[in-house]
């Protein structure tokens, strides 16, 4: 009887210790693996300020990667919950219909450049801003253009690059996740070498949009670090914190209400 209950203990003990195991790798995965995918969502959390909780609530929901900044940047823009623009997109919307939706205009997407930009996958949309100034309300923004140009802020604010060099990168077949890592891979290596310059590559200085939060944007709002599971209607305002001033309006607003 005693040999059974030291064998029920150590077989308790064991069960604990790969409970606790398994807890800690899941935390090491998020928190600490600065490579791949984990990277990518690290990089969306620090850029858009929310906890990584609420990154893997739209991980568990299955928007994809590339998608998820499109989410929080809605959500951000139009001062409404994340969880509200993860519910609306889920219903089948396009990313344009739920911008729309939310009171954005499609030119909250663009990304103004100081060159000349052809070939895909920006060459068309950035083709019909410099060809159609007065119908940029027209243009039909598909999901893979939202996504592009939602990454390529997102990319080019939170490492100090030119929109430009990002483009570059993508159009040369790199994918979002791949330049996220490339970019915190230098900027890791400038942080070791201290105040001793860092690598210098890009010229802009990690430090320049470091502390950046959307200075040109308004509607960041109180629920942008609310709980992503709060009920789907606290969402469903329209646009009431949007930015007058924000880039769209610099390049002449269009009002794209009409797409619909």
């Amino acid at each position: 009887m005693r040999k059974a209950w030291r064998i029920w203990g150590w077989a308790c003990l064991l069960t604990l210790g790969f409970a606790s195991l398994a807890v800690a790798q899941v935390q090491f995965g998020v928190s600490a693996n600065d490579q791949g995918v984990n990277s990518f969502y690290l990089s969306i959390g620090d850029y858009y300020h929310v906890p990584q909780q609420q990154v893997q609530v739209c991980v568990q929901r299955r928007i994809p990667d590339e998608e998820i900044p499109v989410a929080f940047f809605i959500a951000q823009r139009a001062n409404v919950s994340p969880q509200a623009v993860i519910d609306f997109r889920l219903t089948g919307q396009p990313w344009l219909q739920v911008a729309l939706h939310f009171g954005l205009q499609p030119d909250v997407f663009y990304v103004p450049v100081n060159t000349r930009v052809s070939g895909p996958p920006y060459g068309n949309a950035y083709g019909y801003w410099r060809n159609k100034k007065l119908k940029r309300g027209k243009f039909r923004w598909s999901d893979e253009d939202v996504v592009n140009f939602v990454n390529l802020r997102f990319m080019s604010e939170h490492y100090g690059y030119t929109p430009e060099q990002v483009i570059k990168l993508r159009s040369g077949g790199k994918r979002f996740r791949e330049i996220n890592d490339e970019f915190r891979g230098k900027k890791n290596r400038g942080h070791n070498e201290g105040d001793q310059g860092g690598d210098g590559d890009h010229g802009q200085g990690h430090n320049k949009h470091k502390n950046k939060k959307w200075n040109d944007d308004q509607g960041r709002g109180n629920d942008q670090n609310g709980d992503m599971n709060q009920d789907s209607d606290h969402g469903h305002g329209r646009g009431h914190g949007r930015d007058k001033g924000d880039d769209g309006d610099q390049h002449g607003r269009g009002r794209g209400n009409d797409d619909n």
